[in-house]
């Protein structure tokens, strides 16, 4: 898909081997993961270990949520961190609900974004954009 909207963050996501349990309702993966992000609002990286998490049920639906901290600076080069929950909807958009210490990133908490995942090798690039039909 073609933008002409800039990302607001950029995040490079290096996984790591993956948890699977195959229930009697559903699979579940749970994939660990760090990397890095950038954007013109932030820079830095994940602290921690970030999960995202699959859940496949037996028709092949899936809905994934991921949870990570990045820590880093904001553009006024002050430190901070940025919580950030990506959960898939049934519109089938991914969503991103962030929550962070900085001021100057504090407009994140009620921005109306969305998220584009694109696979490289032993990763993903998630690609957060805000949504200008804010639906």
């Amino acid at each position: 898909m073609q933008h002409t909207t800039t990302p607001l963050l950029t995040i490079n996501v290096s996984c790591k081997e993956s948890i699977e349990i195959k229930g009697h309702r559903q699979t579940v993966v749970m994939v660990p993961f760090d990397g890095t992000a950038e954007g013109g609002c932030f820079s830095g990286k994940v602290i921690g270990v970030g999960y995202d998490t699959q859940k496949i049920t037996p028709d092949g639906k899936c809905m994934l949520s991921a949870r990570y901290v990045l820590e880093g600076k904001d553009a006024s080069g002050n430190a901070c961190r940025v919580f950030i929950e990506n959960e898939s909807r049934e519109d089938g958009k991914i969503r991103p609900q962030i929550t962070t210490d900085s001021p100057a990133l504090g407009f994140l908490e009620s921005e109306t974004m969305y998220s584009e995942i694109s696979p490289v090798q032993d990763g993903v690039i998630i690609r957060i954009f805000p949504d200008q039909k804010q639906s």
